[in-house]
């Protein structure tokens, strides 16, 4: 096990919120806490100094994309994935099981483990949950993730249980395979939406004493309110003492939310992804960059917002650029989005610490316009339908 990986500084006085941090061997990370995701050793269109800049110092890299291109051995030879990706923060790798199953078009699950096809060329391949824990040890991240199985928002109850115990058994032989001390290796909770599996699962995971916990199976379809609910369910079962991770959740609202019910680590392609779509992050909301009233804007795309693209440039050039489809939009638009993530994120912080998050988050989600729910699970299906084409990407 990782030795003192979390350290806990507040907890709310009237609510689950807490602040704390994360020890890893690339520095301290204050949570609650966002990481960018770079499945392929990248943040998209951004360099690392950007992403630092942004108020980041833990970033996501993917398992399942590295191990197929350039390769786990690659990335090792070449002095492992921080000095590859020229990132001297932290790094989180997840096993890439989700990955297994949304992007490979055919997986066979037996109990030693899945046989998949690459999305990029056909190849067969294999990976155990050993072989999980080892290509992360080998890619040297800060925080590796456990093999899993995460199931459709409509999956059967009989299928889902399958999975959960299924998700157990691989659970176990990460514990027994991960060698390194210098990771923390954290397990995950699955479940679904149903509240006695999710009860199943944290219980028989938090008896293998793993240095944190994740949530998986969230955020891929179903209603908001039942993320939540299952969140309400969940995250009481998981110790105080080891820091819990929503994955796959990014968008403003939802970690307000979670954070008051107690997380203290997301991860989301969403902020990036819908900068490179033109939607940018507002305190009011998302506003659409490509919407005609910026035209003439000469004012930033938020007043008083201190990220470099706000600094430089005026609403009016970032709406010119995405109408001429110039590649420099995309890069200012992300750059915005995760500043306005970052900043986000510390000001959850220092509202816990001062005790007064509970006033924070009323005033936060009173002002924040959220996306209707049709509309969310519409463009949320679209992505997880582009995934299995191969098209998407985290």
């Amino acid at each position: 096990m990782a030795k003192d990986h979390f350290r806990l500084f507040a907890r709310g006085d009237r609510g689950a919120e807490r602040a704390g941090g994360l020890v890893t061997p690339h520095g301290a990370v204050l949570t609650p806490v966002f990481a960018p995701v770079g499945s392929q050793a990248t943040v998209k269109t951004l360099v690392p100094g950007e992403i630092k800049d942004a108020g980041f110092n833990l970033v996501l890299a993917n398992t399942y994309h590295l191990y197929l291109r350039p390769g786990v051995e690659l990335v090792s030879e070449l002095g492992g994935l921080h000095r590859f990706m020229a990132w001297d923060g932290a790094i989180l790798t997840d096993s890439g099981g989700y990955q297994l199953f949304s992007l490979s078009p055919l997986c066979r699950v037996t109990d030693e483990g899945v046989t998949f096809r690459s999305h990029i060329d056909g190849s067969e391949h294999f990976m155990t949950p050993e072989l999980a824990v080892k290509y992360q040890e080998a890619l040297g991240a800060d925080i590796i993730m456990v093999l899993d199985i995460c199931t459709a928002p409509d999956a059967s109850p009989a299928a889902l249980a399958q999975a959960v115990a299924q998700t157990h058994r691989w659970a176990r032989r990460c514990r027994q395979a991960h060698r390194r001390s210098d990771q923390a290796l954290y397990g995950i909770v699955q479940g679904g939406t149903s509240p006695e599996l999710r009860r199943q699962s944290a219980a028989y995971l938090t008896g293998l004493e793993f240095d944190g916990y994740a949530i998986g199976g969230l955020s891929v379809g179903e209603p908001k309110e039942l993320m939540l609910s299952t969140l309400d369910i969940t995250v009481p079962l998981l110790p105080e003492d080891r820091p819990r991770y929503l994955m796959g959740v990014g968008s403003p609202e939802d970690i307000v939310e979670a954070v008051a019910r107690g997380i203290d680590i997301f991860d989301s392609a969403l902020p990036t992804r819908v900068a490179r779509n033109g939607a940018l992050f507002t305190w009011q909301g998302r506003r659409n960059i490509r919407n005609a009233a910026f035209r003439k804007m000469e004012r930033p795309v938020v007043d008083g917002c201190q990220c470099s693209t706000c600094r430089t440039f005026s609403a009016a050039y970032l709406h010119h650029l995405f109408r001429a489809e110039e590649l420099l939009a995309y890069r200012l638009a992300t750059v915005h989005n995760l500043s306005f993530i970052g900043e986000l994120m510390a000001r959850v912080r220092a509202h816990i610490l001062e005790g007064n998050f509970r006033d924070f988050r009323r005033e936060f989600m009173a002002s924040y316009l959220t996306t209707d729910e049709t509309t969310r699970v519409s463009q949320k299906q679209k992505w997880l339908d582009s995934r299995h084409t191969g098209a998407g990407g985290r």
